[in-house]
């Protein structure tokens, strides 16, 4: 069976959680702003429809 060869230490531990928390605040970031704009109606960009998709494809 296999199992760690050490404790992994609190801080390194620390350090991974909050590079995984700053990059998830920062996507939430992006969304929130990206969501802002299209209902302000300043945005140029918007998501292509699932029908809009699947013409491109079958091209």
């Amino acid at each position: 069976m296999a199992v760690p060869k050490k404790k992994t230490s609190k801080s390194k531990r620390d350090h991974r959680r909050a590079t995984w928390k700053r990059k998830a605040a920062v996507e939430a970031q992006k969304a929130l702003s990206l969501g802002k704009s299209i209902l302000t109606g300043r945005s140029k960009f918007v998501y292509p429809s699932a029908e809009e998709e699947e013409e491109q494809q079958e091209s």
